[in-house]
């Protein structure tokens, strides 16, 4: 099935349910499909043809989702890109992927006209601002598409619907391509499609640009929810979503789950109407999802575990191993479950691998790897990082655990050294190059150290040329300047030395062990 599909469906089910709340406005699922078919009508005006790119740097708007539909109608490939970036980090993605429209809002017009010069893109649309300095305001756009002419797409469901960008082991990012066939056999599988007398509400606070929030949004259309539009996550404004708009299904990293039970008003709201609350993106630490479970009561929980190249979720721990209830060996077996990943779901296949390839006991150390139709086709333009990580058919995802003997799988750390901080992923080689460049470092290794709040913090460990003096702010304004937020070293650690093995390879595991981290 193709993804334009989804929506093709609701729009037949459910034509006059509300799609999407924003900003107090709301669009029906019938409204939704005219406007993403009249956009593709005046994209393809513009010459936006099958394979073209079209990239979008915003936070979430309903804009996002109108453009997803309208390149999917016209074969287009969507790229969202992170928002957080700054120019400098923003440049390889556009250049790599060429995107024929670039789609932004008004606050990143001046981020991407310092790019301009050396891109080729010809149109550029801004969501909430005038027409301008070449720029196309985005209603005049859409008002310029034919509303009688109904597009409907050629290519082949397997086709790349989507370019999303993940760290790199060498700190340039890679573009995930992941076909219309990663997301419809998800939702076949795994989501019940629109019901006229089932209405639920999904508050979307994940950016679109991530994997898990592309998936949410992707899945709700299928499903006929309504979804409630958080630009930007704020503990303080997603329970007044929750609550005002009496929000049935959420999904959150670990960091948005902590910073609501945080919050100075949690106690004070109604946040009853939560029936289904998905949580995944970072590791979840025991005594955060055991606090949640209680202050949530209404609530199931379901842990969902996945990687941009897979596609999003490939493990979960459902609802029944949340239930902390019950006869102490079960409530002792859940506890344990908890701190899996969960068992893999019906269309992914999942195995523990050692060096060569073969499967490895229960209970012992292995990479995980996995296998599925919607699993990523590879990374655009990277043929060898592509061979380096899907072989004979399984993507080698480059985390460490086991399984045990229930099937459910429980990470141990992760092959490459990426570190996750509130569901982003930061890749350490990006800022040592950036700390490297500073006068007086002379050798620098960036770690993950663990961090209850946002799962891991960025650490950098520096060595400092012999007569040379350097204050650990000179390292953190430096990389203000050059890193987006959540890629900053928040900790800043002088030492004497980098532990190396005998080849000259930094042992950061024993770096994480030295400083903090387990494991």
């Amino acid at each position: 099935m193709h993804t334009h599909d989804i929506l093709t469906i609701a729009a037949a089910i459910v034509p006059d349910r509300t799609a999407i709340t924003f900003d107090g406005i709301t669009t029906t699922f019938e409204d939704l499909a005219a406007r993403a078919n009249r956009l593709a009508n005046a994209l393809a005006e513009r010459g936006v043809a099958a394979g073209d790119r079209v990239a979008v740097i915003n936070v979430n708007t309903p804009q996002h989702i109108e453009l997803y539909f309208a390149a999917a109608r016209l074969d287009a490939i969507y790229v969202p890109l992170n928002f957080r970036d700054r120019a400098k980090e923003l440049r390889f993605p556009l250049e790599h992927t060429a995107p024929k429209v670039i789609m932004t809002g008004a606050r990143y017009v001046p981020l991407i006209d310092e790019l301009t010069p050396t891109l080729d893109s010809d149109t550029l649309i801004v969501v909430d601002g005038p027409a301008t300095d070449g720029w196309l305001a985005y209603d005049e756009v859409l008002s310029a598409g034919a509303e009688d002419e109904v597009r409907f797409p050629e290519g082949d469901p397997g086709n790349t619907a989507v370019l999303l960008f993940t760290a790199g082991t060498t700190g340039r990012p890679k573009a995930v391509m992941l076909s219309h066939l990663s997301f419809t056999e998800f939702m076949l599988t795994n989501v019940e499609p629109p019901d006229p007398d089932v209405e639920e509400r999904t508050v979307m606070s994940m950016p679109m640009h991530h994997i898990a929030g592309l998936q949410a949004a992707l899945a709700s259309v299928y499903g006929g929810r309504s979804m409630v539009l958080e630009r930007q996550f704020e503990a303080g404004e997603w329970m007044g979503l929750v609550e005002g708009k009496q929000v049935s299904r959420a999904l959150m990293v670990p960091t948005m789950l902590k910073q609501v039970l945080d919050h100075a008003d949690f106690a004070s709201r109604d946040l009853s109407s939560l029936r289904v609350i998905t949580y995944g993106g970072a590791s979840m630490p025991p005594s955060l999802i055991e606090r949640a479970i209680f202050a949530f009561p209404g609530a199931q929980f379901i842990n969902a575990f996945g990687q941009t190249e897979t596609g999003s979720t490939i493990a979960m721990v459902p609802p029944e191993d949340h239930v902390l209830e019950g006869p102490p060996e079960v409530v002792a077996k859940h506890r344990k479950h908890l701190a899996s990943i969960g068992k893999p779901l019906a269309d992914v296949e999942i195995r523990v691998v050692d060096e060569d390839g073969v499967d490895v006991a229960n209970e012992t150390t292995g990479e995980i790897v996995a296998r599925g139709p919607r699993l990523m086709t590879g990374y655009w333009c990277q043929a060898d990082a592509t061979a380096e990580t899907i072989r004979d058919g399984w993507l080698y995802t480059g985390d460490l655990g086991y399984m045990d003997e229930d099937g459910y799988v429980y990470l141990e750390g992760r092959a490459k050294d990426f570190i996750k901080r509130g569901g982003e992923m930061v890749a350490p080689e990006e800022v040592e190059n950036v700390i490297h460049a500073i006068d007086g470092v002379a050798e620098c290794a960036v770690i993950g150290l663990p961090d209850e709040t946002w799962g891991e913090r960025v650490v950098a460990v520096v060595v400092i040329e012999p007569g040379a003096t350097l204050a650990e702010d000179a390292v953190k304004n430096t990389c203000q300047e050059h890193l987006a937020g959540f890629k900053r070293p928040q900790d800043v650690i002088v030492v004497a030395a980098l532990p190396r093995n005998a080849l000259g390879k930094v042992l950061k595991r024993e770096l994480r062990e030295t400083y903090g981290a387990k494991g």
